[in-house]
């Protein structure tokens, strides 16, 4: 008779066990089945969707002005292609210097040491001609120099136009609402325990 007993608890446990492993599994798929509503964006977000940062950054990489344009700061194209045109300006001309003294300089050291003939010494710039071997070998090398400078400031001032157009489209979210005030507020404060001149900053709501 107690093994009837133990019979019959034991398979009442075994159904109950197997009907709390099915109800899991029906509560699992019913958070499965669940579609998480999409959370509201609030200002900041929505503002940041509608002019993205990174866009503005991609164009001002791709071509100078173009973030600018996007972020229309049009006041600012003046600037970074004046101090482009100037940087581009300055490293066309060292271009130009270096080739024109190290050309010099090799026609009057292959004179000296091979010999060579000398007929291409008429095609030096007559401002180079006067000048020793030891003064063009000096005024190639500062050419080659300032070619150097003038190229990293042409990539600064890129990388800047990057960097400003990047600034100006993170703060096209910032709140500038008539939400933000300052006020002034003269009375007791309770913060300081005294009578005095209050400054109140309201933000937001």
């Amino acid at each position: 008779m107690r093994n009837w007993i133990k019979a019959i608890c034991s398979f009442c446990l075994l159904l109950a066990a197997i009907a709390v492993h099915s109800q899991d599994k029906r509560n699992e798929k019913k958070k499965d089945t669940i579609i998480q509503q999409p959370k509201a964006m609030n200002r900041y977000d929505s503002a940041l969707k509608a002019h993205s940062p990174r866009k503005a950054a991609i164009r001002s990489a791709l071509i100078p002005g173009l973030g600018q344009i996007y972020n229309k700061k049009y006041w600012k194209l003046p600037i970074i292609y004046g101090g482009l045109g100037l940087a581009g300006g300055i490293f066309i001309y060292n271009l130009g210097e270096y080739r024109d003294t190290r050309f010099a300089y090799k026609v009057k050291y292959n004179m000296r040491v091979y010999r060579t003939d000398s007929t291409l010494a008429s095609l030096i710039k007559p401002k180079l001609q006067p000048l020793s071997e030891e003064s063009l070998r000096f005024y190639r090398n500062q050419y080659r120099r300032d070619i150097d400078y003038s190229g990293l400031f042409i990539l600064l001032l890129w990388g800047l136009n990057v960097v400003d157009a990047t600034v100006d489209a993170h703060l096209k979210s910032f709140d500038v609402s008539p939400d933000l005030s300052l006020r002034f507020r003269a009375g007791y404060s309770s913060f300081a325990s005294t009578n005095g001149l209050s400054i109140i900053l309201k933000i937001g709501k």
